[in-house]
């Protein structure tokens, strides 16, 4: 990896969202492969910076990008931007100035900054209502269903104008995950029923594999990628009965033992989990798996063992942390509301 920084000429990187999810599993990696002992500064955009942030080795700039007038010339002196940062759920004025806003104006200061190299973390959200079918990244068209989708649908329009490349994971899943397993936990003890016999086929990827792809897209020549969508998944889909069976067999939970239809299952979790959206619903219900091979490919990047084999690794993170007895609102993958 030492060798393979194209394109940056030794000049720092801008990451947003480093305290996030995603964006916390890229700065792990970047200390896994030795970074910032051989790789250029990072230079971290953060509204609230932990203590383990500023000890970690980076250039803090703290700052809000839905009031980003004091962040004037942030990416003076930089080569890239990975933005990674965004606001998932709330009203619709906050997510349309932090996402599409936001990001509109970090294209701005780089385009005054003279850089060409840009990522954008998106979602498969954006296509909104599937099912979905092994469809590439130019076959479907984005149609999204929430403010936060249609958000980020708007960024991913000004990034590819500008010639950024976007990737648009589905289900992530690893340490810091507060969305998809959890919520999956508790949607399986509330109604312990297989939906259509758990046949839905869906695309994950481990948040660890996500920032291994960020990670060496930040070290290559974007020649070929510029203004590219790529899916940012597994490149092999799993049934839902998998992903279940996996999980229930790691965090010792209770296996679903009935079937019921995909409206009787609906019906019933109405009742008992009102949180849980017609959407969310359907991303178990319904196949939602995406031709994500060409992000691979240009990365040259092994994808590795399937769902239960990497699952294992984060087991016992998930056992530490998440609570599936928790009753809160239930969210499958990317709350969308």
């Amino acid at each position: 990896m030492g060798g393979a920084v194209g394109g940056l000429g030794g000049k720092p990187v801008l990451l947003t969202g480093a305290t996030g999810f995603i964006g916390s599993a890229v700065v792990r990696e970047l200390r896994r492969v030795g970074w910032f002992d051989w790789g250029p500064p990072l230079v971290v955009l953060s509204r609230s910076p932990p203590d383990w942030l500023a000890g970690s080795g980076v250039e803090v700039v703290k700052g809000d990008l839905a009031e980003p007038s004091g962040l004037r010339g942030i990416a003076d002196g930089i080569s890239t931007v990975i933005h990674i940062a965004a606001q998932i759920g709330g009203d619709a004025e906050r997510c349309r100035r932090v996402n599409h806003d936001g990001t509109k104006f970090l294209l701005e200061e780089a385009e005054k900054a003279g850089i060409r190299r840009f990522l954008y973390m998106s979602t498969t959200a954006v296509y909104g209502h599937g099912p979905h079918r092994g469809i590439s990244e130019s076959l479907l068209a984005p149609e999204p269903v929430s403010a936060t989708s249609l958000s980020r649908a708007h960024a991913e329009r000004e990034v590819r104008k500008f010639g950024g490349t976007v990737l648009r994971p589905h289900l992530v899943y690893g340490p810091g995950d507060t969305w998809f397993v959890p919520g999956l936990c508790r949607l399986v003890q509330a109604v312990p029923a297989w939906i259509d016999r758990g046949a839905a086929r869906t695309s994950v990827i481990d948040v660890d594999d996500l920032a291994g792809l960020v990670v060496r897209l930040m070290g290559l020549s974007w020649g070929k990628s510029r203004g590219a969508v790529f899916h940012a998944n597994h490149p092999r889909p799993v049934t839902v009965r998998e992903v279940v069976s996996t999980v229930c067999g790691e965090l010792g939970l209770r296996l679903p033992v009935r079937n019921l239809s995909a409206e009787a299952h609906r019906a019933r979790t109405r009742k008992v989990l009102p949180g849980l959206t017609d959407h969310q619903f359907d991303l178990l219900a319904r196949d939602h798996w995406y031709d994500s091979e060409r992000l691979w490919r240009r990365t040259d990047v092994d994808p590795g063992g399937g769902f239960a084999e990497k699952f294992a690794r984060s087991a016992g993170w998930y056992r530490t942390h998440i609570s599936p007895d928790a009753e809160e609102p239930v969210d499958i993958g990317v709350p969308e509301t």
